[in-house]
């Protein structure tokens, strides 16, 4: 999950941004160290040099400096998060090879749920794609707000109840990655990540057909089963029975999740807290 080592387009453009932003920062910081340790050093008591001026108060010229150079920092700072960050509007589509690819994803307390819609397959805690073609995800939740992340791809996201979040993504190179939850929501948040599997085009349809074989099913019934609160210990995989599920989801039309309880070990370490207090 490392974010220097991006892995698409996206995730290349916020590496550019955050290494610029530290880059400009460090324009201050730097001489700032510096300028500490100089005034130190010059100002020591054995410096007979240095001159001691007990009735000094004020200066245009250090004053200009003091009050130029952070604001030029600040401003080149916020231009350059601006300009880059909407260019990287995550609803702006992304360009690709052969025909995007549209993942319908429903986060769950604590699973991530993968829906392919054209494809008419479902997974659990695994993301397979195309390298190469054009990702285009519908984001909601389930049950509390939570947020979509793969680090190497890039392009955070929240995930939340009643409502559609929408994101554009591409992975260039074949491999497997990781993608997580980035938003506290209960016991099991820790554990709430999902393996990104980046096939060659050619596999990809190999991949659907051999999924589309499963033995599952997912539609109301199975998904209020699968929306129960625990941590997914496999990855499933489901014939889609239900094309509308996601939007069913998505406006409410089944009932969202309570929201995390607690279990009975944090019941207990609670309590144990508790007793130390």
């Amino acid at each position: 999950m490392n974010i220097l080592d991006p892995q698409g387009p996206i995730g290349a453009a916020e590496k550019t941004i955050l290494i610029d932003s530290v880059a400009i920062m460090l324009a201050i910081v730097l001489p700032t160290i510096v300028a500490i340790f100089a005034f130190a050093f010059w100002f020591r008591q054995s410096n007979t040099r240095a001159q001691y001026r007990p009735d000094w108060a004020y200066s245009g010229r250090i004053e200009l400096v003091v009050w130029s150079i952070p604001a030029l920092t600040v401003l080149l700072l916020g231009g350059v998060a601006w300009i880059g960050s909407h260019q990287l509007d995550p609803a702006a589509p992304v360009a690709g090879t052969g025909s995007p690819v549209r993942i319908q994803v429903v986060s769950l307390d604590w699973k991530w749920l993968f829906i392919y819609p054209d494809q008419g397959i479902a997974t659990v805690n695994t993301l397979t794609v195309p390298a190469g073609a054009a990702l285009r995800f519908e984001l909601t939740s389930g049950s509390v707000m939570n947020a979509f992340f793969v680090p190497q791809l890039g392009s955070m996201i929240y995930t939340m109840n009643g409502m559609v979040t929408h994101l554009e993504l591409r992975a260039d190179n074949e491999g497997n990655y990781q993608g997580l939850s980035a938003h506290f929501s209960g016991d099991g948040f820790p554990d709430m990540s999902f393996d990104v599997h980046v096939i060659s085009p050619l596999s990809f349809p190999d991949w659907v057909a051999k999924t589309a074989r499963s033995d599952r099913v997912l539609n109301a019934d199975s998904y209020r089963q699968l929306a129960q609160q625990s941590l997914a210990t496999t990855q499933p995989t489901y014939r889609l029975d239900d094309p509308g599920l996601f939007d069913a989801i998505a406006t409410q039309k089944i009932s969202p999740a309570p929201g995390p309880k607690l279990t009975t070990e944090g019941a207990q370490s609670y309590l144990g807290a508790s007793d130390v207090r």
